[in-house]
């Protein structure tokens, strides 16, 4: 092999990896961040931007969890179940029961995983819809929250609010976690051979059952690494904020799902855009984070989230066919020319 043909196919798979399929995204963040403080004066200064980008993290890292069951034809609608799951575990765990802060940690990573191997079970052994099952996982885990925490949240310990609030070399250490988690999850998406069997499972589960691949147990992958993912939002999201409320998972579904779709997974599945997704979960917050300096209620910026989401969608379905209808006038044109 040449170097220029190794220079390409490196300079293809870097590009792959940082667009994560979807320039858009990325455009539009970049122009949303050029147009806040036009709009509103200061929305850039350090206190709010260093503040803000927290949340952004704990929603890119939920929202690479979502993106790869979408990219399994699925959608997932346990994560507010997980999320809270995970923030009872690492809060109430070392509060109420005396656990270290790390069997507290790794028990919110974990346990969280495992309901996601049971959605991938329900899913791929008996042949329950993903919607179903996932609800049924979340009222399940909500049911648990509840039984755990007695209806009290409890506080985060010390040292977990210490580093998640915490910089190092002024960038927040909440951030350095989620740059890592989604440079390690958008590589392997694209240069592991997991990544890649989950890829073709997505694309075509009877392609991908042809060429060997076990297509039951690629999907149930998914969704045990998602359920993992939730947990470790969790973990950062309850280390940043202290004492959360017991259910605040419930804010992040609608969130997880418009950066999914804003970063470019079809929701038909395929190649998950996981770089991407993050990158929609910036554009997200930060969106949110201009509303509420301009003074909207938080029902206003579920609603702009839900109206951005629906003009995606559509744009999704109306642009390739306004193309193939702009492609196919020439011929038209010509064979009525001929005739």
């Amino acid at each position: 092999m040449t170097n220029s043909h190794v220079t390409k196919k490196t300079g293809f798979g870097l590009k792959r990896l940082v667009s994560g399929g979807s320039g858009a995204i990325w455009l539009a963040t970049l122009a949303l961040f050029f147009a806040s403080p036009l709009v509103a004066p200061g929305s850039l200064n350090a206190a709010p931007v260093l503040g803000m980008l927290p949340f952004a993290a704990v929603l890119a890292i939920a929202a690479i969890g979502q993106t790869l069951i979408v990219q399994q034809r699925g959608l997932d609608l346990s994560v507010p179940g997980m999320l809270a799951f995970g923030g009872v575990l690492i809060s109430g765990l070392p509060q109420n029961f005396g656990w270290p802060l790390w069997a507290s940690a790794v028990a919110a990573i974990v346990l969280p995983a495992l309901a996601g191997l049971v959605n991938g079970v329900l899913v791929t052994c008996f042949g329950v819809m993903p919607l179903v099952a996932t609800i049924g996982t979340n009222a399940a885990l909500l049911g648990t929250v509840f039984a755990l925490s007695s209806g009290t949240p409890a506080g985060a310990a010390q040292e977990l609010t210490q580093f998640a609030t915490s910089k190092t070399v002024g960038v927040p250490n909440a951030l350095l976690i989620a740059i890592l988690v989604v440079a390690v999850a958008g590589f392997m998406s694209q240069q592991s051979i997991t990544g890649r069997r989950l890829t073709s499972v997505g694309v075509s589960k009877g392609a991908a059952t042809v060429i060997g691949v076990r297509v039951s147990v690629y999907q149930t992958v998914a969704y045990v690494i998602a359920g993992a993912l939730y947990g470790i939002a969790a973990v950062l999201y309850t280390g940043y904020v202290a004492t959360p409320p017991l259910f605040f998972g419930d804010g992040y579904l609608l969130p997880t799902v418009t950066a999914v779709v804003l970063g470019g997974t079809a929701l038909t599945g395929g190649r998950a855009a996981i770089v991407a997704s993050a990158v929609a979960a910036l554009f997200l917050t930060q969106l949110g984070q201009l509303l509420r300096a301009l003074g909207s209620p938080e029902p206003l910026q579920l609603v702009i989230q839900a109206a951005v989401l629906l003009v995606v969608v559509l744009l999704r379905e109306l642009v390739p066919t306004l193309v193939r209808a702009v492609r196919r006038r020439p011929l038209v044109v010509a064979a009525k020319a001929m005739a």
